[in-house]
């Protein structure tokens, strides 16, 4: 039987393949987009050609963290020293928002920055992803939403790739914001049962402790008030020309936040296109 006709379909399977697969440690063109999403298997950065992010002023209650990232952003796209930025706490009260507003802002300060986000399953990959970023003089805000680790996880350490850079140094036009829920990027429980079964309770957790230490910023959210709930919906009201009768909208706002048993901004927003639904407003 000839050997060769058997092996010729792989060989015309792997040929298409190197067509359709971008050349390994190729410069992306970052004149595409202002947002991708970095993808494996192939590497690509998949350019997105519309970012889901609302006004930087919609963003009510998180004044302090608003400011905060948006300086050290500025400061990033003008090419001076900035920190990597861990937003973490309470769960919808703007943390990826934010990023994305912010990075908004910063585009329309006419600052060509780039937003790259990149999945938390797909960190093993970023020391790939930061040799391409390495390769270009574009500025890259690496974003990863909804950082946490698990007891037997280890992707935090591909992570300290780009916190700490190894050998070859964090590149100079890459900076990483990265939001959680968690404080410590671990659930409080499993820090209390490594340090109460180890030998050695302070080194048991210190490595997955310490990486969020390798953040020079970081930023708490916490549960908004109720003031501050209602102020939100009434930004996005005012933002989209919807008008409601004050007593109304707020009777209607606490009524949806009672039935959802929580109040955050995620919860504003929901009630908010409820009501642009029933008012025949489109967003």
């Amino acid at each position: 039987m000839d050997t060769a006709f058997e092996t010729d379909p792989m060989l015309r399977i792997a040929e298409a393949l190197e067509r359709i697969s971008p050349p390994p440690g190729s410069v992306p063109n970052f004149d595409a987009a202002d947002a991708f999403v970095w993808q494996t298997a192939p590497d690509r950065l998949a350019p997105v050609e519309r970012v889901n992010r609302v006004d930087l002023d919609l963003l009510v209650g998180i004044g302090r963290s608003r400011d905060t990232l948006l300086a050290n952003t500025m400061q990033f796209a003008r090419g001076f020293p900035a920190n990597n930025a861990l937003l973490w706490g309470a769960r919808g009260m703007g943390k990826s928002s934010l990023v994305k507003a912010v990075h908004g802002a910063i585009l329309a300060a006419g600052h060509a920055v780039k937003l790259v986000e990149i999945q938390r399953e797909d960190l093993p990959s970023i020391g790939r992803l930061l040799h391409i970023l390495r390769e270009t003089d574009t500025r890259v805000v690496l974003f990863c939403d909804d950082l946490s680790f698990s007891h037997d996880d280890q992707h935090y350490k591909s992570l300290k790739a780009v916190l700490d850079g190894g050998i070859e140094g964090r590149p100079d036009n890459v900076i990483l914001y990265a939001t959680s829920n968690r404080r410590h990027l671990m659930p409080r429980d499993m820090i209390e049962n490594e340090r109460g079964s180890a030998i050695n309770p302070a080194e048991a957790v210190e490595e997955k402790v310490s990486l969020s230490d390798r953040f020079g910023l970081w930023l708490g959210f916490h549960a908004c008030s109720q003031d501050e709930y209602l102020a939100m919906i009434e930004g996005y009201c005012a933002a989209h020309g919807l008008t409601v009768a004050p007593e109304d909208l707020r009777a209607e706002a606490i009524e949806w936040q009672a039935t959802r048993g929580s109040r955050s901004g995620r919860v504003a927003w929901q009630f908010f296109t409820d009501l642009a639904g029933r008012h025949g407003v489109r967003l």
